[in-house]
């Protein structure tokens, strides 16, 4: 049977959570608001700016950079890319039409940053707002039944002697004591009570606010950084000099706003480059110890001065910083014709293959033969033969080095004006004549020693630097200029002082309320957290623990029946 109009009157009028205006009767049909575009660009934007999709948008950008360390960028190793290209011509269209080579400069790696920054900043902006008028408000008003609370505990405290309006008196205590502890305290009285309300805490929002503003700075110095930045590297042999030139450097990465034109002028000496590797016979033999590329820098106006470039010590000269990479050997090699004409004679660096360095090398030789010639190389610099009878190094410093050539010839492919590494010999197409199944050995040599070419087209002399050091070594240094990465650091730096502080910070309220009682007064203390704060039950204790004893020890009076928990009986303090 359904209740009459009478009873639910009657219901509404004796049920205090019933709102007065509410019917049982059944609702109208609901008719859907029509949005409009503004309305939905409202509701885009409401959706972008959350936090929420921030965190989303971070994701997304973070697993759309894999891909930058799982393929060669053109940026940072174009010949890696080459490279990928050789090895997988079928998979590379594909990888290149979808950015996988350029990953950081791909249009939808751009529009992650670029949504992740805007969002980041319609996240801020109105916290910001919200969190300076907070700062500005007064603490809330004291509840008018703190036993609603969480943590709640009460004291019953004498009088105190000489004192008008104990319970005032009280609350002045408490109020001081809040203080020094660093709350905002503002005082709220009531018919029959007094009281103070407390806060703390907002250290943890304006921690998040840092936080997040300092990530749109990492951002932004990021995106400028990377307009404005180069990054160049050279091989750099022993005796030889490098000149900050764009057309100096072996590979190139400028910024957007970099053309090359504008580099600071000086130039690099490396005199010796200085290492030591572990003895035969000791723990870790071989290893490498210190690495040391002793350079003379010279600047336009200013005195020649000599710097060491050290692994992970990089140095600083005219705003660029230079980063010691890698290191080898380049032994002097002067090939010359039937006739005794020197056609070639320069100190080719040999890049190293494994740990005691056996290393290849390439020497082209485009004119001055009769055919274009090309030689691969492999340098032992402690030589020892494996049980199949090949050539391996057996420990990377110079003890007794050699060098076994394998002989190419035909067209290099080096007049058709494409680009070609000086580190790599496309042998498809030439003709091979020494080593393999040519039936001729590899030419070998040892330093000062000279070997016919084959076919009478000439000679190749290792040719030896001093009987203490037969090799020259190379160093492969790094130049990179990024006006921005003092800010980048300023705002990392920034943004994790205000992550440990949004985490360990906590948000809280305490209120002390004072009231008469018929031997003295009864004193409440209250405390109410936002979010998690496992601490907040220790800290009310604490306060009315130090309350009570203070307003005992100040008022010159024994205690009361002591202080209670919400719930529990009461317990007698110690005096």
């Amino acid at each position: 049977m359904s209740p009459s109009r009478s009873d639910t009157a009657a219901e509404v009028a004796t049920d205090p959570l019933r709102p007065g205006d509410h019917t049982d009767a059944d609702p109208p049909g609901i008719t859907q608001p029509v949005l409009g575009l503004t309305g939905w660009l409202r509701w885009g934007w409401r959706q972008l700016t959350s936090m929420r999709t921030a965190l989303v948008l971070l994701l997304f950008l973070a697993i759309a950079a894999v891909p930058g360390s799982l393929f060669p960028q053109r940026s940072a190793d174009p010949n890696g890319v080459i490279q990928w290209e050789r090895d997988n011509p079928d998979m590379f269209p594909l990888a290149d039409a979808v950015g996988m080579f350029d990953v950081y400069l791909s249009p939808w790696f751009s529009a992650i940053y670029l949504l992740l920054f805007t969002s980041l900043i319609g996240c801020v902006i109105p916290r910001a707002k919200h969190h300076y008028k907070a700062l500005r408000a007064r603490p809330p008003r004291t509840p008018a039944r703190l036993t609603r609370l969480a943590e709640h505990e009460e004291a019953e405290l004498p009088a105190a002697s000489g004192r008008p309006d104990p319970a005032r008196y009280a609350i002045e205590l408490a109020e001081r004591q809040l203080r020094r502890a660093g709350y905002r305290v503002e005082r709220y009285d009531g018919r029959g009570w007094v009281s103070v309300s407390a806060e703390r805490g907002y250290l943890r929002e304006t921690g998040n606010l840092i936080f997040h503003i300092a990530l749109v700075g990492v951002l932004v110095a990021v995106g400028v950084g990377g307009a404005l930045s180069y990054t160049g590297q050279r091989v750099v042999v022993e005796g030889t000099t490098f000149v900050n030139a764009l057309s100096s450097y072996s590979s190139f990465s400028p910024g957007q706003f970099i053309d090359g034109t504008g580099l600071a002028p000086y130039s690099l000496t490396l005199d010796d480059f200085q290492v030591s590797y572990r003895l035969p016979g000791t723990p870790g033999a071989g290893q490498a110890g210190d690495f040391s590329a002793d350079l003379t820098i010279r600047v336009p106006g200013q005195e020649d001065r000599a710097e060491s470039v050290i692994v992970n010590y990089p140095i600083t000269v005219e705003g660029d910083r230079i980063y010691l990479l890698g290191n080898g050997y380049a032994p002097t090699l002067t090939v010359r014709d039937a006739d005794g004409e020197m056609v070639y004679s320069e100190s080719q660096p040999f890049l190293p293959q494994d740990a005691n360095m056996t290393s290849l090398g390439i020497v082209k030789i485009p004119d001055g033969l009769p055919e274009q010639l090309g030689l691969v190389g492999f340098l032992y610099p402690t030589q020892g033969v494996l049980p199949s009878g090949a050539f391996t190094s057996i420990y990377p410093d110079v003890v007794n080095p050699v060098i076994t050539f394998n002989v190419f010839s035909g067209d290099l492919g080096i007049d058709d004006g494409t680009p070609r590494s000086v580190y790599t010999l496309e042998v498809e197409g030439l003709t091979q004549h020494t080593g393999g199944d040519t039936g001729l050995d590899s030419i070998e040599l040892t330093p000062g020693a000279t070997a016919d070419l084959p076919n009478g087209w000439g000679t190749i002399t290792w040719e030896s630097v001093s009987d203490a050091d037969p090799v020259k070594r190379f160093a492969s240094l790094q130049i990179q200029r990024d006006p921005t990465s003092g800010w980048v650091l300023a705002f990392s730096i920034l943004a994790t002082l205000g992550l440990f502080a949004g985490l360990f910070v906590p948000r809280r309220r305490l209120w002390v309320k004072a009231h008469p009682a018929a031997e003295g007064i009864r004193v409440e203390y209250a405390g109410l957290a936002r979010g998690e704060d496992p601490a907040l039950a220790r800290a009310v204790a604490d306060l009315a623990a130090q309350h009570t004893t203070t307003y005992v020890d100040e008022a010159g009076t024994a205690p009361g029946p002591g202080r209670r928990a919400s719930g529990s009986p009461p317990t007698r303090p110690s005096p």
